[in-house]
């Protein structure tokens, strides 16, 4: 059986490079997937600084990446949580979502439609037509707007 032995300093700007040529990373996911590999702390911040630095790492374009990947099957609520979980911090957050908050709306017809299509004819049918919608994350305010002008 192998013993894992320390990986080598060359090794980190290597694995980091690859890991960003695959796709976006926001900082937080990188720290966490090169500290699960062995590399000290100290040498990721210090790298990933280097990399901020360089353009090559940045939180804001992960975030708008993210959104932009998400957005048409994800809410408002849904798109916080996940970016939060990735260590993104909330200003930035709110600077990309911002931008998508009037086409909120219309997410969330598409989604509504595309899922039902048809307007819910009875309150159970309504009340899962609504729980549906709140786990994909719109808000409720979103929600009761979709389904009162289904057509």
């Amino acid at each position: 059986m192998k013993t894992k032995s320390t990986p080598e300093p060359g090794n980190l700007r290597e694995r980091a490079l690859r890991l960003l040529a695959r796709r976006e990373h926001s900082r937080a996911e990188l720290v966490r997937k090169l500290g699960q590999t062995g590399f000290a702390q100290h040498d990721i911040e210090a790298l990933l600084d280097e990399f901020e630095e360089k353009k090559w790492l940045s939180d804001q374009r992960f975030a708008e990446s993210w959104v932009a990947d998400h957005r048409v099957k994800a809410g408002s609520i849904k798109l916080t949580y996940e970016l939060r979980q990735r260590g993104v911090s909330d200003s930035i957050i709110e600077a990309v979502l911002g931008e998508q908050r009037d086409s909120e709306f219309e997410r969330a017809r598409e989604v509504w439609q595309k899922k039902f299509g048809v307007p819910p004819d009875n309150a159970a049918e309504q009340a899962r037509q609504m729980r549906f919608m709140q786990s994909r994350g719109f808000t409720t305010e979103v929600i009761r707007k979709t389904l009162t002008n289904v057509d």
